[in-house]
């Protein structure tokens, strides 16, 4: 007889967390700030660190310790496989990928603007489906969190320029940030 076992594998809001982790530092968060910050539940943050670490992103629980070498491998070359997405119609919403501040001025692209749909939006572009439906909100709120998701959707859309010059950017970001890990 086979046995079938349930794995439960990374979901979007997965990294969405773990970014906030990264960002704020080792025993610097706490689950409240992040239900916070991110507008979602404790028992979401709790399920998506108990899935980055089977996925060995961060250490077992108390979930201490990012393995930044092996997020920064997953964000450079596996997001774009494991949350693909595709420019959608003409939205409002608040710019990312190559349209985003941390972009703009290094990719010059009049025709294309990606945009993440979200109704309190100054923008118009082609939608991006967001890694999570609160994305839009974490970066109106965090300018640092938002540099990172934008980066993270230009390696998910962009071409191949703009994939390299967000993964040059991208690397530099996390390992300041897990300079505070080590």
């Amino acid at each position: 007889m086979i046995k079938f076992v349930c794995m439960e594998y990374l979901k979007p809001q997965d990294i969405m967390v773990l970014l906030k982790i990264l960002q704020k530092g080792p025993k610097r968060w706490k689950y409240q700030n992040l239900e916070n910050e991110l507008g979602v539940s404790k028992s979401v943050v709790y399920r998506a660190l108990s899935r980055c670490a089977k996925a060995k992103l961060i250490s077992p629980s108390p979930f201490e310790y990012i393995f930044a070498g092996n997020l920064k491998e997953f964000l450079l070359h596996g997001v774009q496989f494991a949350f693909a997405t595709e420019p959608g119609s003409i939205v409002k919403g608040t710019y990312t990928a190559h349209s985003a501040p941390v972009l703009k001025d290094q990719i010059i692209s009049e025709k294309d603007r990606y945009v993440w749909p979200y109704s309190k939006g100054k923008a118009r572009g082609q939608s991006i489906e967001p890694l999570h439906e609160r994305v839009p909100v974490v970066a109106e709120k965090d300018a640092e969190m938002y540099e990172l998701l934008a980066l993270i959707d230009a390696i998910r859309v962009g071409k191949t320029r703009e994939k390299e010059i967000a993964s040059r950017l991208l690397s530099d970001k996390i390992d300041h940030y897990a300079h505070e890990f080590k």
